[in-house]
């Protein structure tokens, strides 16, 4: 467990919970309840698992009989461990996947609560039915995936509860023959909760449509880069490989990433790229996977297989760019619910195995033994680098090393920690890696002027907003520079591009403020910095600046009333007391001022500056003694402070002479 994903997207009924319950944003409360749903959703796979094995079979207590409890157990088991789970436990906001399984679990137990006997597909209950359905609803609002789950009970209720055998019906209707028990078929109310489903999964997503605005969510090129391709057949190759790089996850969870966005899976651009080989394995082994569903002589595997498919593909269909446009190349936490399919293949094959090679049954089960040991080990090793953002971003370094995005990550990790020097290479490479990546241009920029490199933040922040003109915190750094290479009008012209991008933007009104003071346009940085306070009440900086300049000028009588306001607003600030100290002290009125400066100095006794003005201030109210102590703090604490030794030898010469003089 780490503390690093606190971003909450969603602000669930269970997240506040959660919080309640954790006593506000601790990493610890947050992670162990994701821990928590995932080991209760393990656990219930096992029903799920032994379901779609053994089918439904009801005692005279109405009690669901498990046909093949070690193999749904060994399925759960893998599905526990699977590493590419990581991402969905170590990360808060995979809650709304765990979420989305359990309801989408619960939605499936509850359909096959429907059924009271087996064989008497005549009995089933509508209640549970829409039961059922609302669950669908609930697994559907935590994420729009849990809608699958209709499809899952429909292929459920078609092949172990109806017992159709696909691949017979096909043969019968391609030879125009009427299949058998057709009219029982229809008679055992298959067409009615099939509309159900239809009329319900038709209805959630209408109000999902609705509620997105009745039109689909913008994604950008970088997001998912074979969707802009303009060949429709190098896009669907290029579709088809990310699926086999979704399988190859599965199978193989070594290669796991936080983001797999921007490069970090060049597109095929070519058909005689050799990573066409992956996309036509891919299908091999999918089409020979559906060919010993269907045409298995032994029913229970014909069933299993096709319904660990279905489990399998299913839940993955929202993710496969085919009836929309999705904004990601590959996602890990995808894969949650499309898991549990595989892991249902892989059991029932060694299951099965095991039952054939029976004088290898050992060394199957040792090695078993051994994957589910190595499941284990690599999510250990996986949840280790979620600890922290250092450590998450690093490991994908070797995983995606052409990924811009994990390279401007990097950087600015190394940024916050304050190690410039080695951020600044990082995001030159993010820069070279996707020569249009705007972000990384600004942190860049921010980084070389900082430095006071000014010409190259310069050309990096112009060329940002060229590439993305609404970038309004590019367009604020950009006149930050501008103002410091005194191209005022420039600057000017970028404040207010930053402001029309971004009408609530107080930092950047605090800035424009500073160009009007250094430009001596008393009026214009006064109303800047009150719209910043307008906007952001606790803009410290904007109102100790208002303070400042109305003292500059010389309206003590409105300098103290924005200090006293502003004081309301923050009333611990020790910068702004500073200042309204200075004012009062400057009005005479020495008592109010002194107390404003001892406050300051309790919040913080080591600023060199406010020992000094104190010390003015006593030097003016003629308490001598109490001012040569605090010149003496203040030089002790900052010895080139400016005019404080002055000041301090002035009084050490009026301190000399009263000894003089003194009878």
């Amino acid at each position: 467990m780490g503390s690093l994903c606190l971003t909450i997207p969603r602000r669930s009924l269970i997240t506040r919970l959660n919080y309640m319950l954790a006593g506000g944003l601790h990493p610890v409360g947050f992670h162990v309840l994701n821990i928590a749903l995932h080991a209760i959703i393990s656990a219930m796979m096992i029903d799920v698992f032994a379901l779609l094995i053994g089918g439904l079979a009801y005692d005279k207590s109405a009690r669901v009989l498990n046909r093949a409890p070690k193999t749904s157990l060994l399925a759960a088991l893998f599905f526990a461990a699977h590493p590419v789970h990581t991402e969905s436990v170590a990360g808060v906001v995979g809650r709304a996947d765990l979420l989305c399984a359990l309801f989408f679990q619960l939605s499936f137990l509850t359909y096959c609560k429907a059924f009271k006997r087996v064989g008497d597909n005549g009995g089933f209950s509508v209640w549970w039915i829409m039961v059922s359905l609302s669950l669908c609803a609930t697994a559907m609002l935590c994420k729009e995936q849990g809608i699958t789950v209709l499809g899952v009970n429909a292929a459920f209720d078609v092949l172990l509860i109806c017992n159709v055998d696909v691949y017979e019906l096909s043969q019968r209707l391609l030879l125009r023959k009427t299949p058998l028990n057709a009219r029982e078929k229809l008679l055992t109310g298959l067409p009615l909760r099939l509309a159900l489903m239809a009329l319900g999964g038709f209805l959630m997503l209408y109000t999902r449509w609705r509620i997105m605005g009745t039109g689909p969510p913008a994604f950008t090129e970088v997001d998912n880069p074979a969707s802009f391709a303009e060949n429709m057949f190098l896009r669907v190759v290029n579709y088809n490989y990310y699926y086999a790089l979704n399988g190859w996850l599965l199978l193989c969870p070594w290669w796991l990433c936080f983001d797999w966005s921007m490069g970090c899976v060049p597109l095929i651009k070519s058909t005689t790229d050799w990573r066409v080989a992956w996309p036509l394995l891919f299908w091999c082994v999918l089409i020979g996977l559906v060919g010993q569903a269907l045409c298995s002589s032994d029913g229970q595997q014909r069933r299993t297989l096709s319904m660990a498919l279905v489990l399998l593909v299913v839940p993955f269909l929202p993710a496969c760019n085919i009836f929309f446009r999705v904004g990601f190349v590959i996602a890990e936490r995808v894969l949650y619910l499309p898991s549990s399919g595989y892991c249902l293949l892989l059991a029932f094959a060694l299951a099965h195995y095991c039952r054939r090679w029976g004088k290898y049954k050992n060394v199957l089960r040792i090695s078993i033994l051994a994957l589910i040991v190595t499941y284990i080990a690599r999510c250990a090793v996986r949840s280790h680098q979620w600890r922290s953002e250092q450590s998450l971003f690093t490991s994908a370094l070797a995983v995606c090393p052409l990924n811009a995005k994990v390279h401007y990550n990097v950087g600015k990790n190394l940024a916050d920690r304050g190690n410039a020097t080695a951020a600044i290479s990082y995001y030159r490479e993010a820069v070279r890696l996707h020569p249009t990546y705007v972000h990384a241009m600004n942190n860049l920029g921010n980084i070389l002027k900082e430095r006071n490199e000014l010409v190259e933040a310069e050309q990096l922040l112009s060329k940002a907003v060229s590439i993305q003109p609404d970038f309004a915190a590019a367009w604020m750094n950009l006149g930050i520079v501008q103002n410091s290479l005194s191209k005022f009008e420039l600057a000017e012209r970028s404040y207010w591009n930053a402001i029309h991008f971004r009408r609530k933007y107080p930092d950047c009104y605090y800035n424009l403020g500073r160009l009007y003071a250094d430009q001596q346009r008393h009026l214009d940085a006064l109303n800047a910095w009150r719209n910043a306070t307008v906007l952001k009440p606790d803009h410290s900086l904007a109102w100790n600046n208002m303070v400042i300049l109305l003292d500059n000028i010389g309206n003590l009588g409105q300098a103290e009333l924005i200090g006293r306001e502003a004081l309301k607003l923050l009333p611990n600030d020790h910068t702004i007391m500073f200042s309204l100290a200075n004012v009062l002290g400057k009005q005479e009125k020495y008592k109010e001022s002194e107390g404003f400066f001892l406050h300051a100095l309790q919040i913080n006794p080591k600023a060199a500056g406010c020992h000094g003005n104190l010390a003015v201030l006593y030097h003016r109210w003629g308490k001598l003694e109490l001012a040569q102590k605090h010149y003496e703090l203040s030089l002790k604490l900052d010895p080139e402070a400016p005019g404080t030794r002055d000041n301090y030898n002035m009084l050490r010469r009026k301190l000399d002479q009263r000894k003089r003089h003194a009878p």
